[in-house]
């Protein structure tokens, strides 16, 4: 069994103390929507977020009573959730003096930044694969079915392809696409007029807000294999929209869609093309930009400034984790070529590395809970393993706890209570496995599933699997296979984007439309 950190039976015994006993005054009113916060081994509490102060929290549950209790006892996304959710609004950005657009400078302009109410980041899909970064969602009321002409909210045409993934933050979606050159369907173009978007979309509507459009900076890659020159899922906060768009740069808008500010981490480029999305921690942006410059780049969320960098970040186009390990202490994690490598996230200092065996590039981002790290990765030979956070130096041999030769070259795992869950990116087979030993617990190949590259999401006790053409798989949740629904939303263009959760509808896009499914 994993070892579970003693603070968090402490914390929850504290919990059940509060269910059978009064203790202390009515709370104010409360500063944020009733939620539901769980912690790593799952027991839950419905609690409104009265303030965070440092590595506390202060909630209330919904019969008033309040309670003091450290941020790391409870779950990945709600860590995620409750680090922004007391992170102070800051003063508006400077512009630089002549509008020079170096690395870190803003752009002339009005210099001002537009704050969202912290309380809509309660239902926000905010990033890759959604608050905690591991495709889960709390949300109730998900569409089952549907199809091209049935249970579709709005269908949005795109100004360009892309294989990024839709995120919400307060009344809009964040998507971006690329146009002027390598469009499937239209003829080549040049690369002089190749152009990266960032679209903002109304939540309700689907209606365009504002588009913003950003040249590349050349020379680019003359083709990229498979899914295109914009596949970097931006990320969001309170007060910023953060896009990466490879050696062009990362680019930091308001919610109106003013330019803040561009910072360049390299000027690689790569036949695949640049993948990672960022990843927002503190009052960090962290980059993986092992396509521009073989390294992990921290920037300050305000400026764009480089505040570290930490260098040999070979053939890892997967988006960086965050972990707590059993200590408490907060770990950045990302696979490599080779391993997977763990850093501080405050400072970059590296703390600890684990061998994969895994001789391919790395894609699939990581998973984690109760301490443990879980990669997938490679087509043959290795393709799966767990690691135990929390160690020092090369922890190959203590901390490496298992590895398997089921695995994915491309899709992200699911983990839920237990169990690891994923889909085959070539042999259109759904997997699970024990995630204490790694072992197989059932492989079934699903009817016309093709080629997958997006990664699943799981919510209400179903896994969403979106396929290359189009078509999404709805399995239980559960370490038995049950397929409940497949759904086909093919219009003849690819699917590589992976969905988003809004509110209780879901986001989907393709190379050519935004789709809202649900009521």
């Amino acid at each position: 069994m994993p070892k579970v950190d003693s603070r968090f039976a402490a914390a929850w015994l504290l919990l059940s103390l509060f269910f059978h006993a009064s203790c202390g005054a009515q709370s104010r009113e409360p500063a944020s929507p009733l939620r539901e916060f769980r912690d790593a081994r799952g027991k839950t509490i419905q609690a409104r977020v009265l303030q965070v102060r440092g590595d506390e929290v202060t909630i209330q549950r919904q019969d008033g009573q309040q309670f003091t209790v450290k941020i790391s006892l409870f779950s990945e996304p709600d860590q995620q959730y409750l680090r922004e959710f007391g992170r102070p609004a800051t003063a508006p950005a400077k512009s630089v003096a002549g509008g020079s657009r170096a690395s870190g400078s803003a752009p002339g302009g009005t210099g001002t930044e537009t704050r969202v109410a912290e309380s809509s980041a309660e239902d926000s899909w905010p990033r890759f694969r959604g608050p905690g970064g591991m495709g889960s969602s709390s949300a109730r009321g998900l569409p089952l079915e549907w199809s091209a002409s049935e249970n579709i909210a709005w269908k949005t045409p795109l100004p360009g392809p892309g294989a990024s993934s839709p995120i919400t933050y307060g009344s809009q979606i964040y998507l971006t696409c690329y146009s002027g050159y390598f469009v499937p369907g239209q003829p080549g173009g040049s690369l002089d007029q190749l152009q990266r978007h960032l679209l903002a979309l109304d939540r309700k509507t689907g209606r365009i807000v504002w588009q913003k459009d950003v040249a590349a900076k050349l020379p680019e890659e003359e083709s990229i294999r498979d899914h295109g020159y914009a596949a970097n899922t931006p990320a969001a906060d309170a007060e910023r929209v953060y896009a990466f768009f490879g050696k062009s740069g990362v680019f930091a808008f308001d919610h109106q869609g003013q330019q803040l500010w561009q910072a360049d981490v390299g000027s690689g480029t790569s036949g695949w093309g640049t993948a990672a999305s960022p990843l927002l921690y503190k009052d960090l942006v962290i980059i993986n930009a092992s396509v521009e410059s073989e390294a992990l780049v921290a920037l300050d969320r305000q400026s764009g400034q480089q505040r570290w960098r930490a260098d040999g970040i070979r053939e890892s186009w997967n988006t960086p984790i965050l972990v707590t390990a059993d200590s408490g202490r907060q770990e950045l994690v990302v696979a490599r070529h080779g391993d997977i490598l763990a850093f501080d996230p405050d400072t970059g200092e590296p703390l600890w590395s684990c061998k994969t065996d895994i001789t391919w590039y790395m894609v699939p981002t990581l998973v984690a809970a109760d301490g443990v790290v879980y990669c997938l990765g490679g087509r043959s030979g290795n393709a799966a393993l767990a690691v135990r956070a929390g160690g020092s130096g090369d922890v190959t041999a203590t901390h490496r706890l298992w590895t398997s030769k089921q695995g994915s070259n491309v899709t992200s795992p699911i983990y839920l209570d237990g169990h690891l869950y994923w889909m085959s990116d070539q042999l259109g087979i759904a997997c699970c496995a024990k995630a204490d030993s790694g072992e197989l617990v059932y492989q079934e190949r699903l009817s016309r599933a093709g080629q997958v590259y997006a990664s699943p999401i799981v919510a209400e006790g179903r896994l969403y699997y979106l396929t290359r053409n189009g078509r999404v798989f709805v399995l239980a949740a559960k370490p038995q296979f049950e397929q409940l629904a497949a759904n086909d939303l093919d219009d003849r263009t690819r699917f590589d984007g992976s969905p988003a959760v809004d509110g209780n509808r879901l986001l989907i896009r393709s190379e050519k439309f935004l789709y809202c499914v649900g009521q």
